[in-house]
């Protein structure tokens, strides 16, 4: 039941927003009782905590996972936008949740949740900082920014990125790392 909870509950957020999403709308959307809504969390804050915390979870371990990898930072960098691509289209309301609704979360949480935001990004800029100490990115790069770009163009696909369109996940995931890796310059001849 916790999780029937918790999937109803990002799918009224996204649809209504956290803030005109009642209590009364998820429990009445289960057909529970709001005893049962309680049994499992304490607040609607400490729903939208959790939906948060899984989702950043879930995100650094995968990151982890292609970071930890025997590929080079072209790779890994590219496998990084490929999970963030792929999360968007697989988890796409939870996205919506986790990008739009952050402001709702307690001081204290938003705190938490911003550490953990930040720590995929560091990873990215590592990333990037070892590509370029390997000769693998131009050594005139700005880790700090790039990584910024690449989440910057990431992350705001959830706006708009239609699973059942004419584009799949991996084709943009595809067309972003060209960006990312290879800009948009025709390549000099010669």
């Amino acid at each position: 039941m916790k999780d029937r909870i918790k999937e109803q509950s990002i799918r009224l957020f996204e649809r209504k927003g956290f803030s005109e999403t009642s209590i009364q709308d998820i429990v009445e959307a289960l057909n529970v009782t709001k005893g049962t809504f309680y049994y499992y969390y304490s607040s609607k804050e400490q729903l939208l905590m959790k939906i948060h915390e899984e989702y950043i979870d879930d995100l650094l371990e995968r990151q982890r996972k292609i970071t930890d990898s025997d590929v080079n930072q072209k790779e890994k960098l590219k496998g990084i936008i490929h999970l963030l691509i792929s999360d968007i289209a697989r988890n796409g309301d939870s996205g919506k949740v986790f990008f739009r609704e952050m402001r709702h979360l307690t001081e204290e949480n938003a705190i938490e949740i911003k550490k953990s935001r930040e720590q995929f990004r560091l990873t990215i800029e590592e990333t990037i900082r070892l590509g370029m100490e390997k000769g693998e990115f131009r050594a005139q790069l700005r880790p700090d920014m790039t990584a910024l770009a690449v989440l910057g163009i990431t992350n705001w696909t959830y706006q708009w990125f239609n699973t059942t369109g004419e584009l799949a996940a991996d084709e943009l995931a595809e067309i972003y790392s060209s960006i990312v890796l290879d800009g948009i310059n025709e390549p000099k001849k010669g």
